[in-house]
């Protein structure tokens, strides 16, 4: 199958540090490689693959001091992959909506994985305007605001088994990682740690936006006992970290759509402590991988009680639900359905503009 995958620019694939949704990109472009299909990754040009790498920009637009409107480098991008669009049987796209209005009008089997959340009042008229786009949700908590959309899949997000390791030990201390925010709940952290007297230690990124309410709220919190931040860490210094921890700690306050550290930790046989809230319940089994708890006072016990819970079997989990492959299997069963129904398409109906290589149009 030829397939192209449409990441952001904002980041490269695999990103350096922090960026969920094109680390998730990068292992299922190399996993359907993997596979035996012909892949082509549209990204930025700092972005390693096993695929065919089709760079629309030099580089991440993140963190360049040359670039001032990202929005301009997206719709080259678009440009790029509907000019290109007749050399692929399916194009899967990570970049929410922004293609909604040109694949409308194209017949081309597409699919699109939404990997944000979606519970914000402007996305309602959105996607009632759109509501035949096919789209694929990370879990299906994230469903729940839109259900009415064109839903064609859910496809939990998968790892490369050989990417983290299982850690024998117990751990002494308890991990925090992502991002500082509001919404994360670093400050629950801590409080958690304190209340079972176990050291915490946190890899966070701290977005501009979110560097007033760090030092706000959580910096102050860090020149007690106990707690060490410790930045943001790459991917083997964040193995290091989880495999080392007795649990993560994932205190969210908000609709979580998916939650990669929560795979991530489960990857290096480390127990989950987190909140009920959005994916949790369909990551975290209670009792077996983790803990799902609803204070503070419920999460410093069972952070007692992860002790207790087999590391050996948090990565069994993993292994039977959470690797790259499976979720590159998982696309391509969804791929093939795309294709059968644009084919039906055409045999019901000659509307919409067909996508024909270059020279056939000169001709």
């Amino acid at each position: 199958m030829r397939i192209a995958q449409v990441a952001p620019l904002y980041e490269s694939v695999p990103p350096r540090h922090y960026g969920g949704t094109e680390r998730v990109v990068s292992y299922l472009t190399d996993a359907l490689v993997d596979l035996g299909h012909d892949v082509t990754l549209f990204a930025s040009g700092d972005s390693v693959t096993r695929a065919r790498l089709e760079a629309v920009v030099p580089q991440r637009l993140w963190g360049s001091a040359e670039c001032v409107d990202t929005m301009a480098h997206h719709v080259l991008l678009l440009e790029r992959v509907m000019a290109a669009a007749w050399r692929f049987d399916v194009i899967h796209f990570h970049i929410d909506y922004l293609h909604f209005p040109l694949s409308r009008g194209m017949r081309l089997p597409h699919v699109t994985t939404l990997h944000g959340r979606l519970d914000l009042p402007d996305l309602v008229p959105l996607f009632r305007e759109f509501a035949d786009m096919p789209v694929v949700s990370i879990s299906d908590a994230q469903r729940r605001p839109l259900p009415w959309v064109n839903w064609v899949g859910t496809v939990h997000h998968g790892l490369p088994p050989d990417l983290y390791t299982r850690s024998a030990g117990l751990g002494d201390y308890l991990a925090f990682v992502g991002r500082i925010s509001p919404e994360k709940r670093a400050d629950r952290a801590i409080a958690i740690a304190r209340r079972a007297g176990v050291p915490l230690k946190i890899a966070a990124k701290i977005d501009p936006v979110d560097r007033g309410y760090f030092e706000r709220e959580i910096q102050p919190l860090l020149n007690g006992p106990l707690v060490e931040y410790l930045g943001e860490l790459d991917d083997h210094g964040k193995q290091q970290l989880l495999c080392g921890a007795r649990a993560l700690l994932f205190p969210i306050d908000w609709p979580e759509p998916f939650g990669l550290v929560i795979i991530e930790a489960l990857a290096s046989g480390t127990p989950v402590v987190a909140w009920p809230c959005g994916s949790v319940p369909e990551l975290v089994d209670d009792g077996v991988t983790g803990y799902i708890v609803d204070d503070v006072e419920d999460a410093a016990r069972a952070v007692d009680a992860a002790r207790r819970l087999s590391r050996w079997r948090c990565r069994h989990v993993f292994e039977s639900r959470f690797t790259a492959a499976r979720m590159a299997h998982d696309y391509v069963r969804i791929y093939e359905r795309a294709i059968r129904r644009e084919a039906g398409h055409f045999a019901d109906t000659d509307q919409g503009q067909v996508i024909t290589p270059p020279e056939s149009r000169a001709s």
